[in-house]
């Protein structure tokens, strides 16, 4: 059953809308009671279990006594899975809705454009298949109900190859360096959280990811339940070195934004400030044995002087724009909030 806590909290009014109006076969508009959960589910594959999914998740839900509703949000996938889809829309009357786009656009456009059609206090995000025992969503709604804001699924024990278990863990390792946060397992994306989280959080690209770090870094609490790992898709494998600088230019990212938004300068001017030190040495020893040792050829004839030059342009160009980024910062400072108001006592 739910915690008495969190059975009043989703009781309250929230920013979603009450109702709906939508047309019945007959012509007649009805309304729909407001559920305690949203479930966003992004279709990306053929593959996607979609019947199996919410038999457990529904069912898993219901048994904790909350109320559902599903938004299943095509991710430029058609065909027989649509059709099947629908069907479901419609056996469910529309406790179950679909969302089409166009063209793949990535699972943070499928969050977000399935939370602009949410109606529930919390919004729990799925994988494509039942990937954790659905009786153990009772420890994430515990969490919630002890006042997280944003509850991540960690896998343990993992029961896919230690190949695929090592390469996650040294991802999820340099990101808890990079954020300063205790992240087991941000590739579970199996979540639950609540509606002001991404009311007030930007999320873009690929940070559906990171979405437990840039929460954490917004000032919400965000806890981490350990959960059993059911099954996973696809076998051991080393992912294409694509994926891995991709991962890589991710995270820097993350660093960045966790790090240096407020504050560029620090970072554009001690990477600027590296590649001016290079450039002055490597161009003050060839001024040195330039002027001081004897040769038939100048200065601008040694290749290395030139390279120096070059480095020392650079990094003058990279201090100049975190000149340019403090700059903004400063204009748009009282616009721009990185902290968050979790209670005012009077």
């Amino acid at each position: 059953m739910k915690g008495e806590a969190l059975k009043g909290e989703l009781e309250t009014p929230n920013p979603a809308p009450l109702t709906v109006t939508p047309t019945d076969p007959t012509g007649e508009e009805r309304l729909l009671p407001v559920p305690d959960i949203t479930i966003v589910f992004p279709v990306q594959t053929h593959k996607a279990e979609i019947e199996q999914v919410l038999d457990a998740l529904g069912g898993g839900l219901e048994a904790l006594g909350f109320t559902w509703e599903c938004i299943l949000v095509f991710d430029g996938i058609k065909g027989d899975l649509w059709r099947r889809a629908t069907e479901i829309q419609a056996r469910t009357r529309d406790q179950v809705r679909t969302i089409a786009l166009h063209k793949p656009f990535g699972e943070t456009v499928c969050l977000s454009s399935a939370f602009e059609h949410s109606r529930g206090g919390l919004i729990l995000t799925t994988p494509a298949y039942v990937q954790i025992d659905p009786q153990d969503l009772s420890k994430l709604f515990a969490a919630v109900d002890d006042g997280a804001d944003f509850v991540a699924s960690w896998r343990m024990p993992r029961i896919d190859s230690k190949l695929n278990q090592f390469q996650s863990f040294a991802f999820n390792w340099v990101v808890r360096k990079v954020v300063g946060a205790t992240f087991h397992d941000l590739n579970s994306t199996l979540r639950i959280m609540r509606r002001e989280v991404l009311e007030q959080v930007t999320i873009y690209g690929n940070m559906y990811r990171y979405l437990p770090a840039v929460a954490y870094r917004q000032g919400f609490r965000v806890d981490e339940v350990k959960v059993r790992h059911l099954s996973e898709w696809g076998g051991a494998s080393v992912f294409g070195l694509g994926l891995y600088l991709r991962r890589a230019l991710d995270v820097l990212g993350l660093m960045f934004l966790a790090r240096f938004t407020h504050k560029p300068l620090r970072f554009f001017g001690t990477l600027g400030g590296i590649f001016l030190l290079l450039g002055f040495l490597l161009s003050g020893s060839q001024i040195a044995r330039w002027a001081f040792a004897s040769g038939d050829y100048g200065l601008f004839q040694r290749p290395f002087f030139l390279i120096g030059v070059l480095l020392g342009v650079l990094g003058a160009q990279i201090i100049g724009f975190g000149l340019v980024g403090e700059i903004i910062v400063f204009t748009q400072a009282k616009n721009v909030r990185e902290y968050r108001i979790e209670r005012i006592y009077e």
